[in-house]
């Protein structure tokens, strides 16, 4: 029997945005879906686990146009120690830029990952201004993807899907300084102080 298994590879894990795309794609997937996250996990045991499935999602954040590094870690442990059964491999990725254009770099990867590990190629879903777009009116468009990313799946379909806030680029960075403001204020932290961080520590 097909099933998914569903790998958060977000470093947040727990407390992230992938583990709720990964929960709505399993509310929309009509095969058996499993979720794993990487973070504390060895290597070794997930290895083991995705010989029972016959696709794996890989869900994560964009990190510095790539992957997360545990998650590049992980990949290569695979590459070294594959499993016998090799599930189709598709990939929601999201990224806080507006355009989903910018999560292509890692797609890329995984794709030459992919192809020179024997691991065949499923569909992919390029999410952007992922960070914001599950706490505005436009969660239904993200919904909407991972639903049609659910039923690329179960299709064995190489799709690709991309979705995000349908915004001009000045009002998303506009809504995006106007968080950061709050949310340094709740913290304690002035704006001018975050910015001042992010050119000291790029």
């Amino acid at each position: 029997m097909e099933q998914v298994m569903i790998l958060n590879a977000s470093p947040r894990a727990a407390r992230s945005n992938s583990k709720e795309y990964a929960a709505i794609f399993s509310a929309r997937c009509s095969l058996p879906c499993q979720y794993f996250a990487l973070k504390g996990q060895p290597a070794s045991r997930l290895i083991q686990e995705m010989e029972h499935f016959s696709h794996l999602l890989l869900v994560f954040p964009l990190y510095v146009d790539s992957l997360p590094v545990d998650l590049l870690a992980f990949l290569a442990e695979v590459q070294h120690n594959p499993p016998q059964n090799k599930p189709r491999l598709s990939v929601l990725i999201n990224c806080g830029f507006l355009e989903p254009g910018q999560n292509d770099v890692a797609v890329d990867i995984l794709r030459l990952f992919a192809k020179e590990t024997g691991f065949p190629m499923g569909s992919v879903m390029k999410l952007g201004s992922g960070e914001a777009i599950l706490r505005t009116p436009f969660r239904s468009r993200a919904e909407k993807a991972i639903g049609q990313l659910a039923a690329a799946v179960e299709q064995g379909k190489a799709t690709e899907i991309a979705t995000a806030m349908p915004l001009p680029r000045f009002l998303f960075i506009r809504a995006g300084n106007r968080y950061w403001k709050i949310y340094g204020k709740e913290n304690g932290v002035s704006y001018e102080e975050m910015c001042r961080m992010d050119i000291e520590n790029p």
